[in-house]
């Protein structure tokens, strides 16, 4: 059975009403996005990225002033005529630096904070929290205070907050770039699971290309506020040369085939391995 759309977006162009944005921070942006799908966001700081995550939820245009072109729908709703407050039902965000979303004394207290503002129940919350807190692997620390966690448990923490109100789509910017190795390898898995297990649509902003090409099933590929490329880690990947051009990072084994290519060791026809488990079969027929 095909997937049905859970984000559209169609002519998305946005410029901050800032001094200094002489540029769109974003332009021209057509993607649809399926329903369970993981799909990674790869740009140099300033691509346009978090601008594009932020419409995604209604936090731009409805809390951030600019001048807003085109349409989102996610789900079906309008993000420029929906509530934040309403989209968080459908969207979780989750940003890079988990500490400033830190504000309660205690770990449950944390999760159970955006729900009261949807008007949750106590009794529903009850039930949500230590569910939320299984799902990343924190059960058992609900009286524990938020700011004695570690990086890579309180980027955990914000996904439960998030998973608390039972979102469809989780979007993550940049969550591991604050933690050490490994809370990197901790939040990666708690992605992973929740969209192989669960079904839920994850779009992540990440510069973690091996992970990247492990873990999604698309890749978006952000320059100066447009897309660029847009297909799957291999066909992504494989555009070695514009990579370069754009200062952008490539798997090592992507990189690495494609030096032997270059000095005429080897010929991938223009389609480099981009895992460790690809690499090692190439290399294998390579050296037979």
């Amino acid at each position: 059975m095909d997937r049905k759309p859970i984000i559209e977006i169609k002519d998305l162009t946005f410029s901050y009403t800032t001094k200094t944005a002489s540029e769109p921070a974003i332009r021209d942006i057509n993607l649809t996005i399926y329903e369970g799908e993981y799909v990674a966001l790869v740009g140099l700081n300033g691509s346009g990225k978090t601008t594009l995550q932020l419409c995604l939820n209604g936090v731009i245009p409805n809390m951030t002033g600019g001048d807003y072109i085109g349409t989102v729908m996610v789900e079906g709703k309008d993000t420029y005529d929906t509530p934040v407050r309403e989209m968080a039902k459908t969207v979780g965000m989750v940003f890079d630096n988990p500490a400033f979303q830190m504000s309660q004394m205690f770990v449950a207290e944390e999760v159970a904070l955006g729900m009261e503002s949807l008007g949750v129940s106590h009794d529903e919350m009850h039930e949500r929290v230590p569910k939320a807190l299984q799902l990343v692997g924190l059960e058992g620390l609900e009286d524990r205070s938020p700011f004695e966690l570690s990086g890579g448990q309180q980027q955990r923490l914000a996904i439960a907050s998030a998973l608390a109100m039972e979102p469809k789509i989780l979007v993550m910017d940049e969550p591991t770039s604050n933690v050490d190795p490994i809370g990197k390898e901790e939040i990666f898995s708690v992605a992973e699971k929740l969209n192989r297990e669960r079904n839920m649509t994850v779009v992540m902003a990440e510069h973690e290309v091996e992970v990247i090409a492990a873990y999604a099933n698309r890749v978006v590929v952000m320059d100066k506020g447009r897309i660029v490329f847009n297909g799957t880690p291999q066909e992504v990947f494989s555009h070695v040369e514009d990579f370069h051009r754009m200062k952008l990072r490539l798997p090592q084994v992507t990189e690495f085939a494609y030096q032997l290519e270059k000095e005429g060791v080897a010929n991938f026809h223009g389609v480099y391995p981009i895992t460790l488990g690809e690499a090692e079969t190439a290399f294998k027929d390579l050296l037979g």
